[in-house]
């Protein structure tokens, strides 16, 4: 059995929508165990049935607005520190959380444990792409730090290279680091120096810059940022993505007969193009770069998003992505390092 210890109180909708998307789990997943963490009084009586379901009562929440490291520190017995170190312990094999990101960052680094060889661990994640050979590339630094230096995001095209082969499928993935313009130029300092790594190593296959409308255009199976950019990019997208949906079923409804049934004509277009952009089918953003899966979802996901995010956890397990990606960056350490007047 694959044990997942879970933040029961972590994401703007927790525990109600945490617990029922484990119970969805268990039910499609039966190889899975699950441990939630969390205060007892607000968990216990939204568990329905507790088949493979483990609850580990917490007495502490760490809140969406708090300092990550401090906040970490002053609540030991807080749902996700408890969740983080039941991995490090060896006594759940994955962590996840809906909860506040950079509290997540700091368990894993501090509690699982960074591996050995990775400066700045980082949060990857699988998102749609059309017009190119695949459905997913990989983007990553999806907020897991505001500020990076040049060294992390060459380590990115690394990492998320060997992520897009491992878990993807992809073979020789196309690298490019996010910025205001394809020009080799554009850029500050950081983004400067960035490209410059990228485009002198041998490490992975970097075709230049990016920019964020073209992105989803399949012209990179790779995208590197920094946390801040990647964030920002990640919400301005997911909220365009709403929002054009959202005008177009009004659009429609107030087209008359001749649009509803053209709607219905076309349903199966737009269940299709519903189901690719809805990120909640990906599951959640992986942390990469630690000794253990790390999974983290966005805080507004609800029950079908905490399920999705299970399913990938259990095959990150069964694959041993973990294992993978430390014997690979083991390998490569050579490639990974670069000129310290480069960071």
């Amino acid at each position: 059995m694959i044990k997942i210890a879970i933040d029961a109180m972590g994401g703007d909708f927790a525990p109600d929508e945490i617990v029922k998307g484990v119970e969805m789990a268990r039910d499609r997943y039966p190889e899975l165990e699950f441990q939630l963490y969390g205060t007892e009084s607000k968990v216990k009586p939204l568990i329905q049935k507790s088949d493979r379901i483990t609850l580990i009562a917490t007495t502490d929440e760490i809140e969406m607005g708090e300092e990550p490291v401090k906040a970490m520190k002053n609540k030991p017995d807080s749902s996700m520190v408890r969740a983080a170190t039941a991995v490090k312990n060896g006594e759940a094999d994955a962590f996840f959380s809906a909860g506040n990101t950079g509290a997540i960052l700091a368990s894993a680094i501090f509690i699982v444990g960074r591996m050995r060889g990775v400066e700045r661990p980082a949060l990857a994640s699988a998102f749609p792409s059309f017009g190119g050979q695949h459905d997913d590339f990989v983007f990553m630094d999806l907020g897991a730090n505001a500020e990076n230096k040049p060294s992390h995001l060459y380590q990115y095209g690394i990492l998320g290279s060997f992520y897009a082969e491992s878990v993807l499928g992809i073979s020789n993935p196309r690298v490019r680091l996010l910025n205001n313009g394809g020009e080799e130029d554009k850029g500050d300092e950081v983004h400067k120096a960035a490209h410059q790594l990228m485009k002198d190593t041998d490490a992975f296959n970097f075709l230049g810059n990016v920019e964020a409308r073209e992105i989803m255009d399949g012209t990179a199976d790779v995208v590197v940022a920094d946390g801040f950019s990647g964030n920002a990019t990640l919400k301005a997208i997911e909220g365009t993505a709403l929002t054009m949906l959202d005008q177009l079923k009004q659009s429609i409804k107030s087209s008359g007969l001749r649009g509803i049934l053209g709607a219905l004509l076309l349903k199966p277009a737009f269940k299709s193009l519903k189901s690719k952009l809805d990120f909640n089918e990906k599951g959640g953003a992986v942390v990469l770069g630690v000794k253990a899966p790390v999974v983290k979802t966005h805080g507004s996901a609800k029950a079908d998003a905490v399920a999705n995010s299970m399913g990938q956890i259990q095959t990150m397990v069964q694959e041993d992505l973990a294992g993978k990606t430390a014997a690979f960056i083991k390998e490569n350490a050579d490639k990974l390092k670069v000129k310290k007047s480069a960071k």
